[in-house]
């Protein structure tokens, strides 16, 4: 990550002799990255040397997270005292080569929300043992979950939660051979936006049923307050896109997300030309085509293993 809660990302240097600190410490979003073996010592030193009062978002790479993760979750909250002022966090900010998206190593991320009320943004990457109890929380603005399979028990979690200052919610549904067993059914409370009443950007995405929840989005009644609407990384196709543009208008929304799909070129053209002309950006990028295997059809998601 270069950019993080509207912060340039800055990692806590490894070299204990490096003197070159931002003089103020809530310009960066700090990012805690190191030697497996020395991630304890590395997060000690970053506490000593930053005046922890002034950090305002923090994300955790490896070792913290990856095959082996080391849960950053117990130390952000034996810190809440010190770390007054932080609004931000983000867990698992870990590429391919450093571990496989399915390897990420979570948790109950409750204790975080619990030990600062005053939380506006979560970002978490990966789904292994991740839980997320039902839950009211005053202060968080976006919660976004970045995974190649999210439970169900997650997502039926995050729709029965309290989050009555929520504007953001981004889901990445992923593939059932990686865990994700959430469904149409497990989406729909969100989509009334009953229990969401500050929402305006919602992203369901990385899904292997884009299609139907493009059909279910083309009806729903959160859609009219929305701003942005991110349906992308999936396998959404000609059907899906067919139920967009029959549903109710979209020409309200400042950005459709559709990029990583299999939408004919035909289709694409139409999507284009019931929204650009009506000031919605819509992206169409990563046009994807399926493969065949013993005569039946393949699409893949974005982001699974």
């Amino acid at each position: 990550m270069t950019q993080f809660y509207g912060l340039p990302v800055l990692e806590f240097p490894q070299d204990p002799s490096a003197r070159d600190l931002p003089a103020d410490p809530a310009s960066v979003a700090w990012c805690m990255r190191c030697e497996q073996d020395s991630s304890e010592e590395h997060w000690d030193r970053f506490t000593r040397t930053v005046p922890l009062e002034e950090v305002r978002a923090l994300v955790f790479g490896a070792p913290w997270y990856g095959m082996d993760s080391l849960c950053a979750t117990d130390e952000l909250v034996e810190a809440s005292s010190r770390l007054v002022n932080l609004e931000a966090v983000f867990l698992g900010d870990v590429e391919g080569e450093e571990s496989e998206l399915s390897w990420l190593e979570q948790s109950d991320v409750a204790p975080l929300l619990e030990a600062y009320p005053r939380l506006r943004e979560l970002g978490v990457r990966g789904s292994k043992d991740l839980e997320f109890p039902v839950l009211r929380h005053e202060g968080l603005r976006t919660l976004r979950f970045e995974t190649g399979g999210l439970p169900a028990s997650v997502t039926r979690n995050v729709a029965a939660s309290d989050l009555p200052s929520l504007e953001c919610l981004e889901l990445w549904l992923g593939d059932e051979y990686y865990g994700c067993d959430t469904t149409l059914e497990d989406l729909r409370p969100l989509l009334t936006g009953e229990r969401l009443p500050s929402l305006r950007h919602l992203g369901l995405q990385n899904s292997q049923f884009q299609n139907e929840i493009a059909a279910a989005v083309a009806h729903a009644p959160v859609v009219p307050r929305l701003a942005s609407l991110r349906l992308s990384m999936g396998v959404l196709g000609d059907e899906g896109a067919e139920a967009l543009l029959n549903g109710q208008p979209l020409t309200h929304l400042r950005f459709l997300d559709l990029h990583h799909h299999y939408l004919s070129d035909a289709m694409m053209l139409r999507v284009w030309g019931a929204l650009e002309p009506a000031g919605v950006r819509v992206d169409l990028t990563e046009q994807e085509e399926a493969e065949r295997y013993d005569g039946e059809e393949s699409r893949y998601v974005a982001a699974a293993e």
